[in-house]
Formats: structure tokens, C-alpha cells, sequence
């Protein structure tokens, strides 16, 4: 078994692995070059171009696990939603109506994007670390379908819930099933683990998040299991939200930059940790790049550890500069910290 898939499973493995959320994408040249040719739309829908971009990273900077390329909103527009990328998710006709909640279709999981099935047969045909499959949760596909676009304070969504809140259940209902047969067809084109990005569940209070957010993430999570894959999951800047995660059916839970693991584990007792090096540190001079990411390191001693950065990477970074905080990464060896009781300095 590979040493990601150690990991996710539970085991405190010598090293940890790492992987970067967005690894492949704008900040490497080879992803530019595609993109000066293609639209984002073609790269997602072109097997041949979905499975290159996944491997650039893999290629380049020898990460410890791909992570599929495709963008969280692929499996809606079959649901007969017309969304554009200007360059973030714009839907045309934002989603407020009982009628429009009720005339959305659930494609048949045969029929629902065959192109990413596609795509993951051929990365594993290369690929010889894991390939991470992934949705957006159902609360967070539901911020953009009835926000309409993105925004910094969602405020239209967050009163929809409360003056529409049947209508935001059967939206949500829905959106859950779509994205069980989109996960469930991933794993069976070959994913061999699945990540659940709730990129705005951190908006919400614990009795939202307890209402709209837990049981449908946990209902995907439960269709999982009998697959046998490791489940990940993210919210972001959703520390206060740990209390109820810690409930969910997965076995991994991605942290953001704004907690040190140390203080996160006793919190989500049993769970992988993943993360959670700030995105912005890959700007410093490389000794505190080193420094920072042994930092993370050592508060993510005491059980599993996957490194990963608390966010996506951003477009500007250097790739040689994530390349040397692969190799810092890969370097450090955790059981040999752990005895001998190096300081680190935080």
C-alpha cells in the first residue's frame, strides 16, 4: 500500500505524505501552455487534457498522490444548468424557486460526465501514486447555484436557508444523489480515494452547518463506504465547526492554516489530519519555507499525517519553490523527530 493511502487509513507512517491542493494548475507553465489553447470547459471535458493536467504535478514535482482535474461544478450541468466560468462559476439562471428546484434532472450514473471516467482510466495507466477523486459538497454547490456567482459574503444564500428553508432541503437532497453516483462512478473509472470539498461551510454557525451541511455529507459518505476507499474531507475556516465534523463518516479531515494541528487533534479524535501549511509561505525565502513546514510537521506528530497546504496553491508561486517544500517534506523524518525531540522553532 502506498504511503498516502497508509496515511489516510489511519497509520502514524515514518513520513508523511504530501500532496497540494490545485497541484495541477495555473501557477505550473506546462498548465498555461494548455490553457492558452483550450477553454477550462474543454479542458475538463477532454479525457486526453483533464488526464495531462492531473500528471504535470505528478511528473514535475513527485507528490505522494494525484488529485484528479476537474472543477467541483462538472457533475451540475447535466442536472440542466447552465453554468460559465467569467473566470469563477457564473449560473445564469440562479436557482430561488420550488419550480426550479423540481424541474433539475438526476442523470443516471452511466450517463452523468463519462469524460471523467475516462480521464482517471487514464491517469492510472500512468500514474504510480494514488489518484484522489473529488465532489463539492452538496451545501456548497448550493452556495453557487443560489448566490448565482461567487462573492465574498454568500448573504443572498444565507437568507435563502432561512425564509426558503423546504426549498433549500430539496435542492440539497438532490445535489446529495447527484454527487453520490458522480463519487461512485470515480471510483469504479479508478479513484482510489475521494475528497468532499466544502469550500463554504465555514459561513455557517453550528446549528446551520448541523442542519443543512452534516447529514447530507454524511449520507455521501455512508453511500461510500462499501467501496473501501479512504474518504477526505475539507471545510474551510471552519475550526468552530470541528465539533460536528468530528461526527462525519470519513477517515481523513483537511485543516486549514489558521490552527495548528496539535491543538485540532484531540478535536477530531480517530481522524487522519491533513494540512496545513498557509499558501503564503510559499513566497518567503526558502529557509523559512523549511522552517515553517517543519513547524507543521512537528504539531502533526501524535498520529496520522497527510501535508498538504491549508488551501489551494496560488497562481504566482514558483514551482521550484513548492518543489523544495516537497523535498523538505519527504526529508523529515517523523519518527526519528519524535525520539530524539528536536525543537522546532514556532
Amino acid at each position: 500500500m502506498s504511503l498516502f493511502l497508509e496515511a489516510a487509513w489511519g497509520k502514524d507512517t515514518k513520513r508523511a505524505p504530501i500532496w497540494m491542493m490545485r497541484q495541477a494548475g495555473r501557477y505550473l507553465p506546462e498548465y498555461r501552455a494548455i490553457k492558452e489553447k483550450h477553454g477550462f470547459w474543454t479542458m475538463c471535458r477532454t479525457p486526453e487534457l483533464a488526464a495531462e493536467i492531473t500528471m504535470q504535478p505528478v511528473r514535475r514535482l513527485g507528490v505522494d498522490a494525484a488529485i484528479l482535474f476537474q472543477d467541483i461544478m462538472t457533475p451540475l450541468p447535466p442536472m440542466g444548468i447552465d453554468i460559465e466560468f467569467k473566470p469563477g462559476p457564473v449560473i445564469a439562471s440562479p436557482i430561488r424557486l420550488g419550480e426550479q428546484v423540481e424541474s433539475l434532472v438526476i442523470p443516471d450514473k452511466d450517463e452523468l460526465v463519462p469524460f471523467v471516467a475516462e480521464a482517471i482510466k487514464l491517469i492510472r495507466t500512468e500514474s504510480k501514486v494514488p489518484l484522489i477523486g473529488f465532489g463539492g459538497a452538496p451545501l456548497t454547490l448550493a452556495t453557487y447555484l443560489i448566490q448565482g456567482s461567487g462573492s465574498k459574503e454568500y448573504e443572498e444564500f444565507r437568507q435563502f436557508l432561512r425564509y426558503a428553508p423546504e426549498v433549500a432541503h430539496r435542492l440539497l437532497e438532490k445535489l446529495t444523489e447527484v454527487s453520490i453516483r458522480y463519487l461512485t462512478k470515480q471510483i469504479e473509472a479508478g479513484a482510489q480515494a475521494i475528497q468532499l470539498f466544502d469550500s463554504w461551510a465555514g459561513l455557517h454557525d453550528t446549528r446551520t452547518y448541523g442542519e443543512f451541511a452534516r447529514p447530507y455529507n454524511e449520507r455521501i459518505f455512508k453511500a461510500l463506504e462499501p467501496y473501501q476507499v479512504p474518504r477526505l474531507y475539507i471545510a474551510v475556516g471552519a475550526s468552530h465547526l470541528y465539533g460536528e465534523i468530528q461526527k462525519l463518516s470519513c477517515e481523513v479531515v483537511s485543516v486549514d492554516w489558521r490552527s495548528p494541528l496539535s491543538t485540532i487533534r484531540p478535536v477530531l479524535k480517530g481522524k487522519t489530519l491533513q494540512g496545513n501549511l498557509d499558501p503564503a509561505v510559499l513566497f518567503s525565502p526558502r529557509d523559512i519555507i523549511k522552517q515553517e513546514a517543519q513547524r507543521v510537521l512537528a504539531e502533526g506528530l501524535g498520529g496520522a499525517h497527510i501535508f498538504n497546504l491549508g488551501h489551494g496553491i496560488m497562481q504566482h508561486t514558483n514551482p521550484d519553490d513548492a518543489q523544495f517544500l516537497i523535498d523538505t517534506v519527504q526529508a523529515f523524518d517523523r519518527r526519528l523527530f519524535s525520539e530524539t525531540r528536536l525543537e522546532v522553532t514556532t
